[in-house]
């Protein structure tokens, strides 16, 4: 793990700092933008010649951090990431730790419930396929899994934001709670933020159910017809049992080795369902951090979700010890 987190953040801190349109061309262009006459003609024309002096342009990029060599520069990132310093935002002029923090609530919320729902629905009707194989009900359902594992889940999310809350106003178009939330009682408050959550968990849930029904269908038949299924059966071993308890039990292993990374996604956000509803999460938070060339929120967000599917790692394992008592962590 140490090694694959060394590599994607030296990989990501290099593009970040040799991108086009860093902080400081974005300053150039706002500065030319609000100077007016021909520096904001040159901005509308897309040829911003806005020219900063050289003894400002060197204490602007001393004040960022360019001043120095890539990896000088890589490694007092790295080693204060170590102690928990994971810089100050260019863009909210606030420690970076302080701007996920504020954002990281809700992810967790859509994360957890995503996962819960996702579980509490492929697992029975995993189940369900399997016994039903062949069947009018496997057909039935196996079409609605191919489209929800063709559509993506931002897509699916603008088309039910233009027709459920633009054309019909039955869902609000977007945020976590309506404006007037905080003189809501509690009651009112929780029912809000149902109100609001009902399409964005549609789209999060779409494509990872999709997945995952077709992962326990699959185990579960290949337990299903394994040797020691019938050989049970042959020693006069209720179906019931032999399916529920035994091939049941190994088809869940897979499953289990897929919450962590199930869950790491999750709690880190989706760049593109919270842009199209509006979600001030981490996903959100992300993509305007790339957008406005906020390299430390983006490193930042890097080393949290690196943390997270560590945990989610650390779940996997604990869940698949529970599953299949035989394994053991090494």
């Amino acid at each position: 793990m140490i090694p694959t987190f060394l590599g994607i953040t030296l990989a990501t801190y290099l593009l970040c700092q040799f991108v086009p349109g860093g902080q400081i061309d974005q300053l150039r262009l706002s500065l030319a933008g609000a100077g007016g006459g021909q520096a904001a003609r040159s901005v509308a024309a897309g040829r911003p010649q806005l020219v900063i002096p050289d003894e400002q342009l060197k204490a602007l990029e001393e004040y960022y951090g360019f001043d120095k060599p890539f990896l000088v520069a890589y490694g007092q990132w790295l080693g204060k990431t170590v102690t928990g310093d994971l810089g100050q935002s260019f863009r909210y002029n606030e420690p970076v730790l302080t701007v996920i923090t504020e954002r990281l609530p809700i992810s967790i919320y859509y994360g957890i419930v995503t996962t819960v729902f996702i579980y509490a629905i492929c697992i029975p009707l995993g189940i369900l396929k399997a016994i039903r194989h062949r069947t009018a009900i496997d057909n039935a359902t196996s079409a609605l899994i191919f489209i929800g594992y063709a559509v993506p889940g931002f897509a699916l999310g603008a088309v039910m934001v233009n027709i459920l809350s633009v054309q019909f106003d039955w869902f609000p178009l977007g945020g976590f709670q309506s404006v007037g939330a905080a003189s809501m009682s509690l009651g009112q408050k929780i029912a809000d933020v149902i109100w609001h959550s009902i399409l964005p968990l549609v789209a999060y849930l779409v494509g990872a159910f999709a997945v995952e029904t077709r992962l326990v269908k699959n185990s579960l038949l290949e337990n299903m017809s394994a040797d020691y299924v019938r050989t049970a059966l042959a020693k006069g071993l209720n179906w019931r049992r032999a399916v529920f308890v035994h091939a049941l039990r190994n088809s869940l292993i897979p499953i289990a080795t897929s919450i962590g990374s199930l869950l790491g996604i999750f709690l880190t956000g989706s760049f593109l369902i919270e842009r199209v509803f509006n979600i001030q999460g981490i996903g959100l938070l992300g993509f305007e951090a790339i957008q406005t060339r906020d390299f430390p929120v983006v490193m930042g967000i890097l080393v949290i979700s690196s943390a997270v599917l560590m945990l989610g790692n650390l779940l996997s394992d604990l869940a698949v010890a529970f599953v299949d008592p035989r394994v053991r962590f090494e």
